[in-house]
């Protein structure tokens, strides 16, 4: 056990007996894993050995499977017999399956007196000459282990774990090798910023020295945390686990009281959390300096970080992106009988206004438009001609027509085949915002539209803001408005059509005309006759907490299925052509998950697309797009995740910004926004619209 050399004879006894009894108990031996030793050559330490203690998960002799590795790191004076205390606990938890089945590898750091803080030392005296630890442990071990087990050699199977002097050794390893290791769990890390006090043993083995000075400030500082969080590259993110007990060792000097562990942790986690290639948390346990902390907090560590270790690396988005350099927003897709697809997107540059129109034929051309004013695009459908519409909202005079516009207007435009404008169509009240979300296609090549008003376009707003819903001629005439709302703040965010009618999704603050609230915010799905826009009937879907319907299709056997979020889940629903529900599907992590758009399949099938933050498959990052295939009863047959390292389908909002629609051969073209960079590609710019199909 690492010890601060402050401590006297009692306290050591004290903690010895603790140590003692404070092994966790027995699990069921036909369960347990197994421990064994050996040893690694190390090229950095001129052929010398690294000696190891490894668990293997129950069954790792019979199997063929390949498992995630845990290098585990001891404290100052201790051994590799340190670590073989958690066998218990990964046996129980890789028993009830909290953790897929590990390969845990805990080295013996005998270098430097057992103080040499796993840094590649550069201190030459005599008496302690350093030793390349770091490069050693990292490099050598590695792949030593890698050749040794079955192992998968990415970093997404690897974690780095250590307490005291292992958890100042582990945050070292984490964040100066992002390549290797992707989780860390650091434990009273023995870490001080910026300088320990001049009575830390970092000072004392020559860890941190240089020639024959056996500390340097400079060294130090050069090796310490503070200097690798600039640099760290967001696109291999690490996901960091600190925690540390509440009755550290305190500095009697109040001129060190931030040298305290527990200061310092707090200072670690908060300048962490900052930076965008880490993720990180924190735990104050009950306990000092030793096992009565460490043994819990590994387990709360390993329950949290160890569910998403994987063999397998994630899946990423396909190259290229679209966009530009500057921030740009995804706008939609549609999908034409003969295989192309269309994309639209708001594009930050080079642009009229801050944010301009794109829309992009994949393989042909590319029509850009806009005002000195901003447009953002909210859905591209194909028409029979095969041109497309596209819909959204202007701040600006888009249509020639609405000079010294300055609130947000609804727009339709209509492409033709070769991508030429054949007509822009902007309405709105002429003092209130006024917004489109959701765009279907009309037999005819007119246009059914929704989204939300301030003000009054089809009799008195009855409140903040109303739902709309408009049909629009294929000359781009406006045929009918219909304003739906409540007391609240009402919106739509999808519709869909079919040959008589119209089925819009939203959510709203109060219950909606024929309606009744459910609490929180409440997603809603009303149907709506083609011909005139008059409302046929209206429910409220989710429960008594925040939900929202995002986008609606109907299904090749008839029903209207509409997704979106609820309680923080995604949440799907379906209902038949005169209301009445027919099934519901929650799709569930502990984050945060949501439905964006739904695309109707050949069988009554749809499939859901939208955002997750929890795992469904193997992470990538932050949010990562998620996919869930349902059958005509709501059956979940299959499910996936994809992304980027950074936030992938949601915008600086959280706001879902994805749409999908189903191709020609059945399969699903997807188009949302991204931060990151896609595989095998660059990222453009902040904020750049992906592709999949």
């Amino acid at each position: 056990m690492p010890l601060p050399r402050r401590l006297g004879a009692a306290t050591l006894a004290a903690l010895t007996a603790f140590c003692l009894l404070a092994v966790p108990g027995e699990t069921d031996a036909r369960a347990a894993g197994t421990l064994t030793t050996g040893s690694a050559p190390s090229p950095a330490l001129d052929g010398e050995r690294i000696a190891y203690t490894a668990y293997l998960p129950y069954g790792y002799d019979r199997g063929a499977a390949r498992h995630p590795v845990l290098y585990l790191l001891h404290g100052r004076g201790d051994t590799m017999q340190a670590w073989t205390r958690v066998k218990t606990v990964l046996d129980d938890m890789i028993r009830t399956k909290r953790i897929p089945p590990v390969i845990a590898v805990m080295p013996d750091a005998p270098w430097s007196e057992r103080g040499n803080w796993y840094a590649d030392s550069r201190y030459t005296g005599a008496d302690l000459p350093g030793r390349p630890v770091e490069t050693a442990l990292t490099r050598d071990l590695v792949a030593h282990v890698d050749a040794t087990y079955r192992t998968a050699p990415i970093r997404e199977a690897r974690l780095v774990g250590g307490y005291s002097m292992g958890g100042a050794g582990a945050l070292r390893f984490a964040l100066a090798h992002q390549d290797v290791f992707s989780a860390a769990a650091v434990l009273s890390p023995a870490v001080y910023t910026p300088l320990p006090p001049s009575d830390s043993s970092t000072r004392d083995y020559g860890a941190f020295g240089r020639g024959e000075e056996k500390f340097s400030d400079e060294v130090y500082r050069e090796l310490a945390y503070p200097a690798l969080l600039p640099g760290l590259n967001p696109d291999l993110p690490v996901r960091l686990f600190v925690a540390v007990g509440d009755d550290e060792y305190a500095n009697p000097d109040p001129a060190d009281a931030r040298h305290d562990l527990d200061f310092e942790s707090a200072a670690l986690y908060n300048a962490a959390r900052r930076s965008p290639a880490l993720s990180a948390q924190l735990r104050v346990m009950d306990g000092g300096h030793d096992w009565s902390v460490w043994t819990p907090a590994f387990e709360q560590a390993m329950a949290e970080l160890g569910p998403g270790l994987s063999v397998t690396p994630p899946t990423g988005l396909p190259a290229p992106l679209h966009g530009t350099a500057a921030t740009d927003r995804a706008g939609g897709v549609a999908a034409h009988p003969d295989g192309a697809l269309t994309i639209g997107y708001a594009a930050g540059q080079p642009s009229t206004g801050r944010l301009d129109a794109v829309v992009t034929r994949i393989g042909g051309w590319t029509r850009q438009f806009g005002s000195p004013a901003d447009e953002r695009l909210y859905g591209v459908a194909p028409l029979p001609d095969g041109g497309v519409l596209t819909a959204g909202y202007t701040k600006g005079d888009l249509d020639g027509r609405h000079p010294g516009n300055a609130a947000d207007d609804a727009f339709v435009a209509r492409l033709g085949p070769d991508g030429t404008v054949r007509w822009i169509t902007q309405f709105g009240a002429p003092d209130a915002a006024d917004r489109l979300y959701g765009l279907a296609a009309a037999p005819d090549g007119g246009a059914y539209v929704a989204g939300y008003t301030r003000g009054s376009l089809d009799g008195p707003n009855n409140g903040d803001k109303d739902a709309i819903v408009a049909r629009l001629t294929p000359a781009g005439e406006l045929s009918w408005i219909r304003q739906y709302g409540g007391t609240g703040e009402d919106k739509a965010y999808g519709v869909a059509a079919d040959a008589t009618t119209l089925y819009v999704a939203g959510s709203a603050t109060a219950a909606l005309p024929g309606t009744s609230a459910l609490g929180g915010l409440d997603g809603w799905l009303a149907a709506f006759a083609a011909a005139d826009g008059s409302r046929a009937w209206a429910t409220t879907a989710g429960g008594s907490g925040d939900d929202r319907l995002n986008a609606v299709t109907v299904t090749t056997a008839g029903l209207a299925v509409a997704t979106g979020a609820s309680g923080g889940d995604a949440y799907t629903v379906a209902h038949t052509e005169q209301g009445r529900r027919r099934w519901e599907h929650t799709l569930a992590t502990p984050a945060a998950d949501e439905g964006a758009a739904v695309t109707a399949l050949p069988g009554g099938e749809v499939e859901v697309v939208g955002y997750t933050r929890g795992r469904i498959g193997v992470p990538a990052g932050g949010a990562d797009v998620l996919t869930a295939r349902l059958d005509g009863r709501g059956t979940q047959r299959a499910a996936a995740q994809l992304g980027t390292a950074r936030d992938d389908a949601v915008d600086p909002f959280a706001e879902p910004n994805l749409y999908a629609a189903t191709t020609s051969t059945g399969r699903v073209a997807i188009s949302g926004l991204t931060y990151g960079a896609p595989a095998g590609g660059a990222a453009l710019g902040n904020g750049d619209v992906f592709l999949i199909s």
